[in-house]
């Protein structure tokens, strides 16, 4: 498809992967440069989870945030995202629902698989950039 024949959806679509690509971008910097990666560790296995997590967290976050926001392998980005937003509803659910509420609620992460769903469904959308190697690698689903 070329640029001129671009849908009112497509631009939606691209407005929805960049925001998120942006706020997975924030997200994982967060974790770096606020929380530090020891930080991080060390909270995630205050939680019984294992290191291993906090590093694959970091790691998804900003290379999610990266591909997402680039437009490279959405769909398959979008879902592999998915984990990430559920072990934080999990993280977050002892809070209350509110994400306002004191160590944030479950309310953000949820809908943030929701619009992750979202993105795959509907794909890159406009200015994405295009891979054809690795759309074949992963079976036409970026």
């Amino acid at each position: 498809m070329t640029q001129d024949n671009k849908t009112s959806a497509d631009y939606a679509a691209t407005l929805l992967r960049v925001s998120s690509g942006v706020l997975f971008l924030a997200h994982g910097l967060l974790k770096v440069n606020v929380f530090t990666i020891a930080g991080t560790v060390g909270y995630f296995e205050s939680l019984g989870l294992p290191a291993v997590l906090a590093y694959l967290t970091i790691i998804a976050e900003i290379g999610g945030g990266l591909a997402l926001i680039a437009g490279v392998a959405v769909r398959v980005v979008s879902l592999a995202l998915i984990p990430v937003l559920l072990g934080a509803t999990w993280v977050h659910s002892a809070n209350g629902w509110l994400f306002s509420s004191e160590g944030g609620g479950w309310e953000f992460p949820l809908f943030w698989v929701a619009a992750q769903v979202a993105i795959a469904l509907l794909g890159a959308g406009a200015f994405a950039l295009r891979v054809p190697a690795l759309n074949r690698v992963l079976g036409q689903l970026a």
